[in-house]
């Protein structure tokens, strides 16, 4: 029987750069920001089907959640 000898070396790992923990995790903006999206979607459904058979003239939750949205901001802009 012969001995195997490795076709290439082995490799070594790089210790990280310091200053860094060498178990952090660093995600794209996009895999937070979907799924936040996505919750906030499925959350406004159930208010969103009780008007959809009673046209009462009241802005839909999607609206009332917008305005509330643009008066914090000119708030926090004032």
């Amino acid at each position: 029987m012969s001995a195997r000898t490795p076709s290439a070396p082995a490799q070594t790992r790089t210790p990280p750069p310091a200053g860094r923990d060498p178990h952090e995790i660093r995600l794209p903006w996009w895999s937070v920001a979907l799924p936040a999206m996505a919750f906030a979607v499925l959350l406004m459904l159930p208010s969103g089907a009780s008007d959809a058979h009673a046209a009462t003239g009241s802005p839909s939750a999607v609206a009332q959640v917008l305005e509330r949205i643009q008066e914090v901001l000119a708030h926090r802009g004032a």
